[in-house]
């Protein structure tokens, strides 16, 4: 009931983020495919993947002044634009074409991604209560659905651009619901106020880790799965889906949890989990082992990002906290396209098994980052 009431005290932000998550799902089950038509080597996709960044930083980095330019029509405006952003990828047919259409996805994303978590940290704040590991639940259960319907749709040889269009339309129905005017931003318009370095450095960081271990998962486990386990592409597509799945699952329950012990104590027992399940899935001999594996890890490693940007939410001035969360964002995000790009290094010159060994292991610095942010 409390992940329920959670919901309904931020439904808008939540249609937000199932939106993000249909995207990435769709994009995610569909990489192989993309990758082979694209015909390139892993770290050059990678590099490829790494031009997200660029549209990224520089669409966070003006979100706050958007975000008082657009009031509340913001968050409708980064989903029509995360729209039609999300054709491009589908139908390119070269690296050049493919290189730039990640920039424009990541600068739609990274739009709405500040907004909608400003919307939910305001939320908090009004109703003195934890909202976030939900409202990223919901991210998760986008991204699920999306990552098996993909997955399906592939079996039956439909291509990316079609499948793309097909979830652009739906995700253009959902922008209807997402009319939602920020509580600070138009006294954030009159201030010059300096805002705490400290809490905003470490928590992006705690960001950054969770969200590059998450990257790793949702953009090569579907080729670890069919490559080095020589699984079929339903069985693929079931990487990035067991991680959605486990996500949400991981999220809602979080979503109790938290109410019950501090941020930091979730956090180290969550790292843990995360690094057993990366273990499992980079040693799995069998295509069900890994999807196993990459379970586990979204298990453990969901309640990360969200406590992160929580946390730095409680931590700033009220009509700082877009700015603040735009910075989080901007350091804890760029985990989504630095990831899939090392991972493409690391696959060329050891293997993929070797490369998600390596993301485990990335996991567990989220610990010492915790231990510092609790004695500041």
């Amino acid at each position: 009931m409390q992940v329920f009431h959670a919901l309904y005290l931020s439904r808008r932000p939540a249609v937000a983020f199932v939106i993000v998550g249909l995207f990435w799902g769709c994009f995610a089950a569909y990489v192989p495919q993309i990758k082979e038509r694209l015909d390139v080597s892993d770290a050059t996709f990678g590099l490829l993947l790494l031009c997200n960044a660029l549209g990224l930083v520089s669409s966070m980095v003006l979100a706050p002044r958007l975000d008082r330019l657009l009031g509340a029509r913001g968050m409708q405006i980064g989903s029509i634009a995360l729209t039609i952003s999300f054709l491009l990828p589908g139908f390119a047919s070269d690296a050049l074409s493919f290189g730039l259409a990640m920039v424009i996805v990541g600068a739609a994303s990274g739009f709405t991604d500040v907004l909608m978590n400003a919307r939910v940290s305001e939320l908090e704040q009004l109703h003195s209560k934890p909202l976030m590991n939900a409202n990223h639940g919901m991210f998760s259960v986008g991204y699920a659905v999306a990552a098996i319907l993909s997955g399906v749709a592939r079996e039956a040889q439909i291509a990316p651009g079609p499948a793309f269009a097909t979830f652009a339309a739906a995700i253009l129905i959902l922008s209807i619901f997402l009319y939602m005017p920020p509580r600070y931003a138009a006294s954030a318009a009159g201030t010059g106020g300096r805002y705490p370095i400290k809490p905003i450095v470490l928590c992006g960081l705690i960001v950054l880790v969770a969200f590059m271990t998450e990257a790793t998962v949702e953009t090569w486990s579907a080729l670890h799965i069919e490559r080095s386990l020589q699984g079929r592409a339903a069985e693929g597509a079931m990487g990035p889906a067991m991680l959605g799945l486990t996500m949400a699952i991981g999220r809602f329950s979080g979503q109790a949890v938290s109410q019950i012990f501090s941020e930091t104590k979730v956090i180290i027992l969550a790292t843990c989990v995360a690094a057993a399940g990366g273990t499992l899935a980079a040693l799995a001999l069998t295509p069900f082992w890994a999807a196993i594996g990459f379970g586990i890890l979204g298990l453990g490693i969901s309640v990360v990002g969200p406590l992160g940007l929580a946390l730095v939410g409680k931590k700033v001035p009220d009509y700082l906290r877009t700015e603040a969360i735009s910075r989080v964002a901007v350091l804890g995000f760029a985990g989504f396209f630095l990831a899939p790009s090392l991972m493409g290094l690391l696959s060329d010159f050891f293997g993929l098994r070797i490369a998600f060994l390596a993301a485990a292991g990335l996991s567990l610095t989220a610990i010492p980052l915790t231990l510092v942010l609790r004695r500041a």
